[in-house]
Protein backbone atom coordinates (compact mmCIF):
# COMPACT_ATOMS: atom_id res chain seq x y z
CA UNK A 1 0.00 0.00 0.00
CA UNK A 2 1.37 3.42 -0.97
CA UNK A 3 1.17 6.04 1.76
CA UNK A 4 0.75 8.83 -0.79
CA UNK A 5 1.58 9.27 -4.48
CA UNK A 6 3.75 12.38 -4.94
CA UNK A 7 1.85 14.95 -6.99
CA UNK A 8 2.21 18.46 -8.39
CA UNK A 9 -0.42 20.90 -9.68
CA UNK A 10 -0.24 24.46 -11.00
CA UNK A 11 -3.94 25.20 -11.55
CA UNK A 12 -6.83 25.19 -9.11
CA UNK A 13 -10.17 23.77 -10.23
CA UNK A 14 -11.49 27.32 -10.33
CA UNK A 15 -8.90 28.30 -12.94
CA UNK A 16 -9.38 25.10 -14.90
CA UNK A 17 -13.07 25.93 -15.23
CA UNK A 18 -12.27 29.52 -16.25
CA UNK A 19 -9.84 28.32 -18.92
CA UNK A 20 -12.34 25.78 -20.23
CA UNK A 21 -15.14 28.32 -20.48
CA UNK A 22 -12.90 30.88 -22.20
CA UNK A 23 -11.60 28.27 -24.64
CA UNK A 24 -15.19 27.45 -25.60
CA UNK A 25 -15.91 31.16 -25.99
CA UNK A 26 -12.92 31.48 -28.34
CA UNK A 27 -14.24 28.62 -30.49
CA UNK A 28 -17.72 30.14 -30.49
CA UNK A 29 -16.79 33.76 -31.25
CA UNK A 30 -13.40 33.67 -33.00
CA UNK A 31 -13.71 30.20 -34.46
CA UNK A 32 -11.16 27.78 -35.81
CA UNK A 33 -9.92 27.43 -39.38
CA UNK A 34 -10.65 24.01 -40.88
CA UNK A 35 -8.88 23.15 -44.13
CA UNK A 36 -10.20 19.61 -44.51
CA UNK A 37 -13.35 19.19 -46.70
CA UNK A 38 -14.54 16.08 -44.83
CA UNK A 39 -14.32 17.84 -41.47
CA UNK A 40 -16.14 20.87 -42.87
CA UNK A 41 -18.89 18.55 -44.09
CA UNK A 42 -19.21 16.98 -40.64
CA UNK A 43 -19.48 20.43 -39.04
CA UNK A 44 -21.99 21.57 -41.67
CA UNK A 45 -24.19 18.58 -40.88
CA UNK A 46 -24.29 19.73 -37.25
CA UNK A 47 -25.34 23.21 -38.36
CA UNK A 48 -22.13 24.87 -37.16
CA UNK A 49 -21.92 28.41 -38.53
CA UNK A 50 -18.95 29.37 -40.65
CA UNK A 51 -17.37 32.11 -42.70
CA UNK A 52 -15.52 30.33 -45.51
CA UNK A 53 -13.12 27.89 -43.77
CA UNK A 54 -13.54 29.40 -40.29
CA UNK A 55 -16.06 27.54 -38.14
CA UNK A 56 -17.64 28.90 -34.98
CA UNK A 57 -18.19 25.86 -32.77
CA UNK A 58 -20.89 26.36 -30.11
CA UNK A 59 -20.11 25.47 -26.53
CA UNK A 60 -23.03 23.08 -26.13
CA UNK A 61 -21.69 20.97 -29.02
CA UNK A 62 -18.28 20.85 -27.32
CA UNK A 63 -19.89 19.73 -24.06
CA UNK A 64 -22.01 17.12 -25.81
CA UNK A 65 -19.18 15.55 -27.81
CA UNK A 66 -16.63 15.73 -25.03
CA UNK A 67 -18.74 13.23 -23.08
CA UNK A 68 -18.17 10.56 -25.74
CA UNK A 69 -14.37 10.57 -25.55
CA UNK A 70 -13.05 7.57 -23.54
CA UNK A 71 -11.27 8.33 -20.27
CA UNK A 72 -8.97 5.33 -20.66
CA UNK A 73 -7.00 3.92 -23.59
CA UNK A 74 -5.18 0.61 -23.46
CA UNK A 75 -2.27 -0.18 -25.76
CA UNK A 76 -0.99 -3.62 -26.66
CA UNK A 77 2.36 -4.81 -27.93
CA UNK A 78 2.94 -6.47 -31.29
CA UNK A 79 2.06 -9.87 -29.84
CA UNK A 80 -1.23 -8.60 -28.40
CA UNK A 81 -0.28 -8.29 -24.72
CA UNK A 82 -1.64 -5.30 -22.82
CA UNK A 83 1.34 -3.22 -21.72
CA UNK A 84 0.10 0.38 -21.36
CA UNK A 85 -2.96 1.93 -19.73
CA UNK A 86 -3.41 5.63 -20.44
CA UNK A 87 -5.62 6.84 -17.62
CA UNK A 88 -5.57 8.63 -14.28
CA UNK A 89 -1.94 9.28 -13.21
CA UNK A 90 -0.30 6.29 -14.91
CA UNK A 91 2.93 7.38 -16.59
CA UNK A 92 4.64 5.95 -19.68
CA UNK A 93 7.55 7.15 -21.83
CA UNK A 94 8.36 7.08 -25.55
CA UNK A 95 11.23 8.70 -27.54
CA UNK A 96 9.04 11.23 -29.37
CA UNK A 97 8.73 12.02 -33.08
CA UNK A 98 10.24 12.86 -35.50
CA UNK A 99 13.84 14.07 -35.45
CA UNK A 100 15.53 14.96 -38.75
CA UNK A 101 19.08 14.35 -37.48
CA UNK A 102 20.87 11.62 -35.59
CA UNK A 103 23.89 11.81 -33.33
CA UNK A 104 26.21 9.22 -34.86
CA UNK A 105 26.62 6.36 -32.41
CA UNK A 106 30.36 5.96 -32.90
CA UNK A 107 31.73 9.36 -34.00
CA UNK A 108 29.31 11.52 -32.02
CA UNK A 109 28.78 13.80 -35.05
CA UNK A 110 25.32 15.16 -35.90
CA UNK A 111 24.20 14.07 -39.38
CA UNK A 112 21.21 13.10 -41.48
CA UNK A 113 19.87 9.70 -40.51
CA UNK A 114 19.70 6.49 -42.54
CA UNK A 115 17.25 3.62 -42.19
CA UNK A 116 20.03 1.55 -40.60
CA UNK A 117 20.19 4.16 -37.80
CA UNK A 118 16.50 3.78 -37.18
CA UNK A 119 16.81 -0.01 -37.04
CA UNK A 120 19.53 0.31 -34.39
CA UNK A 121 17.43 2.85 -32.51
CA UNK A 122 14.38 0.55 -32.50
CA UNK A 123 16.45 -2.37 -31.22
CA UNK A 124 17.82 -0.27 -28.38
CA UNK A 125 14.30 0.86 -27.41
CA UNK A 126 13.20 -2.78 -27.42
CA UNK A 127 15.88 -3.64 -24.85
CA UNK A 128 15.48 -0.61 -22.54
CA UNK A 129 13.21 -1.67 -19.65
CA UNK A 130 11.94 1.77 -18.65
CA UNK A 131 10.94 3.03 -22.13
CA UNK A 132 7.36 1.80 -22.53
CA UNK A 133 6.65 2.59 -26.18
CA UNK A 134 8.64 3.11 -29.33
CA UNK A 135 8.06 5.84 -31.88
CA UNK A 136 8.79 6.62 -35.49
CA UNK A 137 11.46 8.77 -33.97
CA UNK A 138 13.77 9.52 -36.88
CA UNK A 139 13.17 10.76 -40.43
CA UNK A 140 15.81 9.04 -42.57
CA UNK A 141 16.97 10.11 -45.99
CA UNK A 142 17.59 6.86 -47.89
CA UNK A 143 13.91 6.14 -48.61
CA UNK A 144 11.81 8.26 -50.97
CA UNK A 145 9.77 11.00 -49.32
CA UNK A 146 6.44 9.50 -50.40
CA UNK A 147 7.29 6.25 -48.57
CA UNK A 148 8.84 7.59 -45.39
CA UNK A 149 5.72 7.62 -43.19
CA UNK A 150 4.76 3.99 -43.65
CA UNK A 151 8.34 2.77 -44.00
CA UNK A 152 9.22 3.99 -40.50
CA UNK A 153 6.21 2.13 -39.14
CA UNK A 154 7.24 -0.95 -41.12
CA UNK A 155 10.75 -0.96 -39.61
CA UNK A 156 9.30 -0.29 -36.16
CA UNK A 157 7.11 -3.38 -36.40
CA UNK A 158 10.02 -5.53 -37.55
CA UNK A 159 12.54 -4.48 -34.91
CA UNK A 160 10.64 -3.71 -31.70
CA UNK A 161 7.57 -5.28 -30.12
CA UNK A 162 6.49 -2.26 -28.06
CA UNK A 163 3.47 -0.07 -28.99
CA UNK A 164 4.26 2.69 -31.47
CA UNK A 165 3.67 6.44 -31.45
CA UNK A 166 3.62 7.50 -35.08
CA UNK A 167 1.93 9.90 -37.52
CA UNK A 168 1.66 10.99 -41.12
CA UNK A 169 3.21 13.75 -43.21
CA UNK A 170 1.17 12.73 -46.28
CA UNK A 171 -2.56 11.96 -46.38
CA UNK A 172 -1.89 8.99 -48.68
CA UNK A 173 0.22 7.29 -46.01
CA UNK A 174 -2.54 6.47 -43.57
CA UNK A 175 -4.13 3.65 -45.62
CA UNK A 176 -0.80 1.83 -45.99
CA UNK A 177 0.03 2.29 -42.32
CA UNK A 178 -3.39 1.01 -41.28
CA UNK A 179 -2.84 -1.99 -43.57
CA UNK A 180 0.45 -2.79 -41.82
CA UNK A 181 -1.20 -2.54 -38.40
CA UNK A 182 -4.26 -4.58 -39.41
CA UNK A 183 -2.02 -7.28 -40.83
CA UNK A 184 -0.18 -7.44 -37.50
CA UNK A 185 -3.50 -7.88 -35.70
CA UNK A 186 -5.07 -9.96 -38.55
CA UNK A 187 -8.17 -7.71 -38.91
CA UNK A 188 -9.48 -4.16 -38.50
CA UNK A 189 -11.78 -5.24 -35.66
CA UNK A 190 -8.92 -6.81 -33.72
CA UNK A 191 -6.79 -3.72 -34.27
CA UNK A 192 -9.53 -1.55 -32.79
CA UNK A 193 -9.91 -4.02 -29.93
CA UNK A 194 -6.17 -4.09 -29.20
CA UNK A 195 -4.58 -0.83 -30.43
CA UNK A 196 -0.92 -1.14 -31.33
CA UNK A 197 -0.20 2.42 -32.43
CA UNK A 198 -1.07 6.03 -31.66
CA UNK A 199 -1.20 8.63 -34.45
CA UNK A 200 0.01 12.13 -33.59
CA UNK A 201 -2.16 15.00 -34.84
CA UNK A 202 -0.66 18.49 -34.72
CA UNK A 203 -2.93 21.52 -35.17
CA UNK A 204 -1.30 24.68 -36.52
CA UNK A 205 -1.33 27.56 -34.05
CA UNK A 206 -3.14 29.79 -33.71
CA UNK A 207 -6.55 28.08 -34.09
CA UNK A 208 -6.10 26.11 -37.31
CA UNK A 209 -6.46 22.44 -38.20
CA UNK A 210 -4.67 21.67 -41.47
CA UNK A 211 -6.00 19.31 -44.11
CA UNK A 212 -3.32 16.66 -43.37
CA UNK A 213 -3.70 16.65 -39.60
CA UNK A 214 -7.49 16.71 -39.68
CA UNK A 215 -7.64 13.84 -42.15
CA UNK A 216 -5.43 11.80 -39.83
CA UNK A 217 -7.84 12.42 -36.95
CA UNK A 218 -10.85 11.42 -39.04
CA UNK A 219 -9.19 8.29 -40.46
CA UNK A 220 -7.94 7.21 -37.03
CA UNK A 221 -11.33 7.79 -35.42
CA UNK A 222 -13.14 5.68 -38.01
CA UNK A 223 -10.53 2.91 -37.60
CA UNK A 224 -10.62 2.95 -33.79
CA UNK A 225 -6.96 4.01 -33.66
CA UNK A 226 -6.10 6.55 -30.91
CA UNK A 227 -5.23 10.09 -32.03
CA UNK A 228 -2.75 11.98 -29.87
CA UNK A 229 -3.26 15.74 -30.07
CA UNK A 230 0.08 17.55 -30.20
CA UNK A 231 -0.93 21.20 -30.06
CA UNK A 232 2.11 23.49 -30.33
CA UNK A 233 1.31 27.09 -29.32
CA UNK A 234 4.44 29.20 -29.00
CA UNK A 235 4.08 31.71 -26.18
CA UNK A 236 5.01 35.15 -27.45
CA UNK A 237 4.95 34.16 -31.12
CA UNK A 238 1.92 32.09 -32.19
CA UNK A 239 0.21 32.31 -28.80
CA UNK A 240 -0.16 34.90 -26.02
CA UNK A 241 3.03 35.56 -24.05
CA UNK A 242 1.25 34.80 -20.78
CA UNK A 243 1.47 31.17 -19.79
CA UNK A 244 -2.22 31.07 -18.86
CA UNK A 245 -3.13 32.61 -22.22
CA UNK A 246 -1.05 30.00 -24.03
CA UNK A 247 -2.78 27.23 -22.06
CA UNK A 248 -6.18 28.68 -22.95
CA UNK A 249 -5.33 28.73 -26.66
CA UNK A 250 -4.04 25.16 -26.40
CA UNK A 251 -7.32 24.13 -24.79
CA UNK A 252 -9.34 25.69 -27.61
CA UNK A 253 -7.25 23.97 -30.28
CA UNK A 254 -7.54 20.56 -28.63
CA UNK A 255 -11.28 20.98 -28.06
CA UNK A 256 -11.68 21.61 -31.79
CA UNK A 257 -9.79 18.39 -32.50
CA UNK A 258 -11.96 16.51 -30.02
CA UNK A 259 -15.11 17.75 -31.78
CA UNK A 260 -13.80 16.59 -35.17
CA UNK A 261 -12.82 13.17 -33.80
CA UNK A 262 -16.21 12.55 -32.17
CA UNK A 263 -18.15 13.79 -35.21
CA UNK A 264 -16.20 11.29 -37.31
CA UNK A 265 -17.13 8.49 -34.92
CA UNK A 266 -18.60 8.56 -31.44
CA UNK A 267 -16.33 7.19 -28.68
CA UNK A 268 -13.23 7.72 -30.83
CA UNK A 269 -10.13 7.42 -28.60
CA UNK A 270 -8.16 10.67 -28.26
CA UNK A 271 -5.20 11.72 -26.12
CA UNK A 272 -5.01 15.32 -24.93
CA UNK A 273 -1.73 17.21 -24.90
CA UNK A 274 0.98 18.68 -27.05
CA UNK A 275 4.40 20.16 -27.50
CA UNK A 276 4.04 23.86 -26.63
CA UNK A 277 6.98 26.12 -25.89
CA UNK A 278 7.91 29.63 -24.96
CA UNK A 279 9.65 31.80 -27.56
CA UNK A 280 13.26 32.68 -26.78
CA UNK A 281 13.41 36.44 -27.24
CA UNK A 282 17.20 36.53 -27.69
CA UNK A 283 17.80 33.71 -30.18
CA UNK A 284 14.37 33.25 -31.74
CA UNK A 285 14.33 29.56 -30.79
CA UNK A 286 11.74 27.27 -29.21
CA UNK A 287 13.33 26.01 -25.98
CA UNK A 288 11.72 22.70 -25.03
CA UNK A 289 13.89 22.42 -21.92
CA UNK A 290 12.87 25.83 -20.52
CA UNK A 291 11.13 25.74 -17.16
CA UNK A 292 8.38 28.00 -18.58
CA UNK A 293 7.76 25.45 -21.35
CA UNK A 294 7.47 22.72 -18.72
CA UNK A 295 4.95 24.83 -16.81
CA UNK A 296 2.77 25.22 -19.92
CA UNK A 297 2.92 21.46 -20.47
CA UNK A 298 1.92 20.76 -16.88
CA UNK A 299 -1.04 23.12 -17.06
CA UNK A 300 -2.08 21.70 -20.45
CA UNK A 301 -2.10 18.20 -18.99
CA UNK A 302 -4.05 19.40 -15.96
CA UNK A 303 -6.72 20.65 -18.36
CA UNK A 304 -6.84 17.23 -20.02
CA UNK A 305 -7.27 15.56 -16.64
CA UNK A 306 -9.94 18.12 -15.76
CA UNK A 307 -11.82 16.92 -18.86
CA UNK A 308 -11.21 13.27 -17.86
CA UNK A 309 -9.08 12.44 -20.90
CA UNK A 310 -5.80 10.52 -21.35
CA UNK A 311 -2.87 12.92 -21.66
CA UNK A 312 0.49 13.39 -23.36
CA UNK A 313 3.37 15.89 -23.29
CA UNK A 314 6.89 16.42 -24.63
CA UNK A 315 8.76 16.85 -21.35
CA UNK A 316 11.91 14.73 -21.00
CA UNK A 317 13.97 16.33 -23.77
CA UNK A 318 16.70 18.97 -23.99
CA UNK A 319 17.77 21.88 -26.18
CA UNK A 320 21.44 20.99 -25.77
CA UNK A 321 23.26 19.94 -28.93
CA UNK A 322 25.05 17.03 -27.24
CA UNK A 323 24.23 14.75 -24.27
CA UNK A 324 26.00 16.93 -21.71
CA UNK A 325 25.13 18.34 -18.28
CA UNK A 326 22.45 20.60 -19.80
CA UNK A 327 20.84 17.58 -21.44
CA UNK A 328 20.88 15.82 -18.10
CA UNK A 329 19.32 18.53 -15.98
CA UNK A 330 16.72 19.59 -18.57
CA UNK A 331 15.74 16.02 -19.36
CA UNK A 332 15.74 15.01 -15.72
CA UNK A 333 13.68 17.98 -14.55
CA UNK A 334 11.17 17.49 -17.36
CA UNK A 335 10.81 13.77 -16.75
CA UNK A 336 10.33 14.21 -12.99
CA UNK A 337 7.83 17.06 -13.35
CA UNK A 338 5.90 15.02 -15.94
CA UNK A 339 5.86 12.08 -13.57
CA UNK A 340 4.63 14.22 -10.69
CA UNK A 341 1.91 15.63 -12.95
CA UNK A 342 0.85 12.14 -13.99
CA UNK A 343 1.24 12.62 -17.74
CA UNK A 344 0.07 9.36 -19.31
CA UNK A 345 2.40 9.40 -22.34
CA UNK A 346 5.63 11.38 -21.98
CA UNK A 347 7.68 11.92 -25.14
CA UNK A 348 11.30 12.99 -25.34
CA UNK A 349 13.87 10.42 -24.17
CA UNK A 350 16.84 10.71 -26.53
CA UNK A 351 15.79 14.07 -28.02
CA UNK A 352 18.11 17.06 -28.35
CA UNK A 353 18.19 20.45 -30.09
CA UNK A 354 14.51 21.52 -30.07
CA UNK A 355 13.24 18.02 -31.04
CA UNK A 356 15.43 17.96 -34.17
CA UNK A 357 18.01 15.35 -33.11
CA UNK A 358 17.90 11.87 -31.61
CA UNK A 359 20.86 10.71 -29.54
CA UNK A 360 21.49 7.05 -28.75
CA UNK A 361 23.57 8.08 -25.75
CA UNK A 362 20.89 10.35 -24.32
CA UNK A 363 18.27 7.66 -24.88
CA UNK A 364 20.25 5.21 -22.75
CA UNK A 365 20.86 7.83 -20.05
CA UNK A 366 17.19 8.83 -20.10
CA UNK A 367 16.22 5.20 -19.52
CA UNK A 368 17.84 5.56 -16.08
CA UNK A 369 16.16 8.92 -15.44
CA UNK A 370 12.80 7.39 -16.33
CA UNK A 371 13.44 4.44 -14.02
CA UNK A 372 14.17 6.80 -11.14
CA UNK A 373 11.05 8.86 -11.89
CA UNK A 374 8.88 5.74 -11.93
CA UNK A 375 10.32 4.70 -8.59
CA UNK A 376 9.71 8.16 -7.12
CA UNK A 377 6.05 8.35 -8.10
CA UNK A 378 5.42 4.96 -6.49
CA UNK A 379 5.84 6.81 -3.24
CA UNK A 380 6.58 5.32 0.18
CA UNK A 381 4.88 1.99 0.80
CA UNK A 382 3.20 0.80 4.00
CA UNK A 383 3.90 -2.87 4.72
CA UNK A 384 2.02 -2.83 8.01
CA UNK A 385 2.73 -1.62 11.51
CA UNK A 386 5.01 -1.45 13.35
CA UNK A 387 7.16 0.13 10.64
CA UNK A 388 10.59 -0.43 12.23
CA UNK A 389 10.21 -1.69 15.80
CA UNK A 390 9.95 -5.41 15.01
CA UNK A 391 12.93 -5.20 12.66
CA UNK A 392 15.13 -3.26 15.07
CA UNK A 393 14.51 -5.70 17.92
CA UNK A 394 16.43 -8.29 15.89
CA UNK A 395 19.48 -6.03 15.68
CA UNK A 396 22.51 -6.22 17.93
CA UNK A 397 26.17 -5.47 17.53
CA UNK A 398 26.84 -8.93 16.11
CA UNK A 399 23.95 -9.04 13.61
CA UNK A 400 23.63 -6.87 10.48
CA UNK A 401 20.23 -5.95 9.12
CA UNK A 402 21.70 -6.68 5.70
CA UNK A 403 20.74 -10.32 6.20
CA UNK A 404 17.38 -9.64 7.86
CA UNK A 405 14.46 -11.47 6.17
CA UNK A 406 12.73 -8.17 5.34
CA UNK A 407 15.86 -6.90 3.60
CA UNK A 408 16.09 -9.98 1.41
CA UNK A 409 12.37 -9.93 0.68
CA UNK A 410 11.86 -6.25 -0.05
CA UNK A 411 15.08 -4.66 -1.32
CA UNK A 412 14.10 -5.12 -4.99
CA UNK A 413 10.76 -3.41 -4.32
CA UNK A 414 12.13 -0.60 -2.20
CA UNK A 415 15.30 0.27 -4.14
CA UNK A 416 15.73 1.42 -7.73
CA UNK A 417 18.32 -0.88 -9.29
CA UNK A 418 20.12 0.58 -12.32
CA UNK A 419 19.97 -1.19 -15.69
CA UNK A 420 23.13 -3.23 -16.38
CA UNK A 421 24.38 -4.39 -19.78
CA UNK A 422 27.30 -6.82 -19.70
CA UNK A 423 28.60 -5.37 -16.45
CA UNK A 424 28.21 -1.72 -17.54
CA UNK A 425 25.66 0.66 -16.03
CA UNK A 426 24.99 4.37 -16.47
CA UNK A 427 24.75 5.21 -12.79
CA UNK A 428 28.17 4.66 -11.26
CA UNK A 429 28.18 3.75 -7.59
CA UNK A 430 31.63 2.18 -7.42
CA UNK A 431 34.33 3.36 -5.05
CA UNK A 432 36.81 5.76 -6.61
CA UNK A 433 39.40 2.96 -6.70
CA UNK A 434 37.10 0.61 -8.61
CA UNK A 435 36.06 3.43 -10.97
CA UNK A 436 39.73 4.05 -11.81
CA UNK A 437 40.32 0.36 -12.41
CA UNK A 438 37.29 0.16 -14.73
CA UNK A 439 38.59 2.92 -17.02
CA UNK A 440 37.46 6.18 -15.35
CA UNK A 441 34.61 6.53 -17.84
CA UNK A 442 32.02 9.32 -17.71
CA UNK A 443 28.28 8.60 -17.82
CA UNK A 444 28.24 9.62 -21.49
CA UNK A 445 31.07 7.19 -22.31
CA UNK A 446 29.25 4.38 -20.50
CA UNK A 447 26.04 5.28 -22.35
CA UNK A 448 27.86 5.03 -25.68
CA UNK A 449 29.23 1.60 -24.77
CA UNK A 450 25.79 0.34 -23.70
CA UNK A 451 24.11 1.77 -26.81
CA UNK A 452 26.61 0.05 -29.11
CA UNK A 453 26.14 -3.26 -27.31
CA UNK A 454 22.33 -3.06 -27.50
CA UNK A 455 22.31 -1.93 -31.15
CA UNK A 456 24.30 -5.01 -32.13
CA UNK A 457 21.89 -7.40 -30.46
CA UNK A 458 18.90 -9.01 -32.07
CA UNK A 459 15.55 -7.50 -31.03
CA UNK A 460 14.51 -8.61 -27.57
CA UNK A 461 11.33 -10.09 -29.00
CA UNK A 462 11.74 -11.54 -32.48
CA UNK A 463 8.90 -11.09 -34.93
CA UNK A 464 7.00 -14.14 -36.17
CA UNK A 465 8.45 -15.28 -39.50
CA UNK A 466 5.10 -15.49 -41.28
CA UNK A 467 4.11 -12.00 -40.14
CA UNK A 468 7.50 -10.67 -41.21
CA UNK A 469 7.01 -12.08 -44.70
CA UNK A 470 3.54 -10.53 -45.00
CA UNK A 471 4.82 -7.13 -43.89
CA UNK A 472 7.68 -7.40 -46.38
CA UNK A 473 5.19 -8.05 -49.17
CA UNK A 474 3.37 -4.80 -48.38
CA UNK A 475 6.67 -2.93 -48.26
CA UNK A 476 7.83 -4.32 -51.58
CA UNK A 477 4.49 -3.54 -53.21
CA UNK A 478 4.48 0.08 -52.08
CA UNK A 479 8.15 0.76 -52.79
CA UNK A 480 7.68 -0.17 -56.44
Amino acid sequence: MTVIRPKIELLTNEYKEKIYQEAKAILRTQGVEIENPEARSLLNEEGVENEADRYFIPGDLVDKLRAYAPSEIKLFDREGKEVIKLSQDNIHFDPGSAAIFIQDLKSGNIREALSTDYIKFSKIVDHLPNIDAQSTAIVYSDVSSDAQDWHRLYLALLNCSKPIVTGTFRTESFAIMRNLLELTRTSSDKLAEKPLAIFDACPSPPLMWSNLTTQSVIDASISGIPSEFVSMPLAGSTAPITLIGCVTQHTAECLAGLVIAQLAKRNAPVIWGGSPAVFDMKYGTTPMGAIDTMMINIADVEMGKFLNLPTNAYMSLSDSKVPDAQAGFEGGMGALLAGLTGVNMIAGPGMLDYESTQSFEKLVIDNEIVGMVKRFVQGISDYGEPFAQSILKDYDSNVSLLSHPTTLKLFRKELYLPFIVEGVQIINRETRELWKLSGEMSARQRAKEIAIKLSERSPKHSIDDSLKKELEKIAEKNLN
